[in-house]
């Protein structure tokens, strides 16, 4: 069989759900493939929720674009009626001169944003779950929340489907290569063509991009749900969404939700692995060491563990994200290392992907993010 669209996307967790939705509304014959069946736990983008947050820490250039996600996710719920964004606020908890502290407050200043520094003390009263060391502060921020990630991807596949696109879930790719100005990608099914290819395979993007030599590598990371002893203690909106520098590392939690539980995880070097070697079950002694944790920091909140599942981040180096053109085929764009980060940018991203692949340049600012600063490592 062959086939021919306007474009293809190569992956459908959020990022390239994303895209394929900004292209199909943009009347382009678009078709998106994934390997694996839709609502799959495979990759980085399953899972009941996802932080939000607009003062970002990791870098200042970050906000323009979480800042257009958050009126994109918006503009989700309006199109397909659904309840994807749940504002709760974020904390960002830690020592003064971390990262985690002093970046949001440099984000908070250079873009004017809503922010407030609370000393030790005034956090305690404000926020009476957090055990806070007395040589910690807390950067509060507004303008945070939390998404619901399965229907976020879900909402943005059905939405693509209703603006025309063609989607494929376990349809792999067998291989892509240039063809003139043009694609072909092979699939078991059969032969491709398009004008423009997009790459958004997550940890298998390493492998999709080989040519490329980008310095991307798949860690598997875990999460635990706990009930608490006391939800209401832990629930919005008197509790936010937090991320916090302690001695073990930087750890972050999302409030009580009732179906959720109580959600906790840490932001550690990750264990090395590809998507087939990954570890997929979480031990009783990282549980445990989960508990320990959270149990120090916010007494009574691990009372019960409900679940407990693992995801994989693809981290570069500098833990920043890579989108752009391949350097010998403009033809094909990709995005790629977003590095346990990247979910609530996914219609941002989207609507990069669908600028590069159209105009060849996009209109939001991502030369910070460009795949040239590995050139010499690749």
């Amino acid at each position: 069989m062959s086939e021919t669209f306007d474009v293809v996307v190569l992956g459908l967790g959020v990022m390239g759900a994303s895209a394929v939705h900004q292209l199909a509304g943009r009347g382009v014959r678009v078709l998106g493939l994934d390997a694996n069946q839709r609502g799959h736990v495979l990759g980085s983008s399953h899972g009941r929720s996802r932080i939000i947050r607009e003062a970002y820490y990791e870098a200042v250039e970050y906000v323009p674009l979480v800042q257009r996600a958050f009126v994109q996710w918006r503009e989700l719920e309006e199109e397909t009626g659904l309840d994807l964004l749940l504002m709760t606020g974020c904390l960002n908890i830690g020592r003064p001169g971390t990262h985690v502290v002093d970046g949001v407050i440099a984000s908070a200043k250079r873009h004017g944003l809503l922010s407030e520094v609370l000393p030790s003390d005034a956090m305690r009263s404000r926020f009476p779950a957090f055990a806070l060391p007395e040589s910690h502060v807390g950067v509060y921020q507004p303008t945070a929340g939390v998404l619901n990630a399965d229907a976020c991807v879900g909402a943005l596949v059905d939405a693509s489907v209703a603006r025309g696109a063609t989607i494929r879930h376990g349809e792999m790719v067998s291989s892509w290569e240039p063809d003139g100005d043009g694609v072909i990608v092979r699939t078991p099914s059969g032969t491709i063509r398009a004008q423009h290819l997009v790459v958004t395979a997550g940890p298998w993007s390493a492998s999709v991009l080989a040519d490329l030599g980008l310095p991307l590598q798949a860690v598997r990371q875990y999460v635990v749900h706990f009930e608490p002893q006391a939800p209401e203690r832990f629930s919005p909106p008197g509790f936010p969404a937090f991320i916090w520098d302690v001695a073990e590392g930087e750890v972050y939690g999302i409030p009580y939700l009732p179906g959720s539980g109580f959600k906790v995880g840490g932001h550690d070097p990750g264990e090395p692995c590809t998507p087939d070697t990954a570890r997929r079950t979480v031990t009783v002694e990282e549980i445990e060491n989960v508990r320990s944790i959270f149990e120090r920091c916010l007494p009574g909140c691990a009372t019960t563990m409900s679940m407990a599942a693992t995801c994989l981040y693809t981290v570069t180096p500098d833990r920043h994200f890579i989108i752009d053109r391949h350097p010998e085929h403009p033809q094909v764009s990709y995005a790629a290392g977003f590095s346990g980060h990247g979910f609530k940018f996914g219609p941002a991203i989207g609507e990069v992907l669908a600028d590069l692949a159209i105009e060849g340049s996009s209109r939001h600012d991502i030369a910070f993010l460009g795949g040239a600063r590995f050139a010499t490592a690749s």
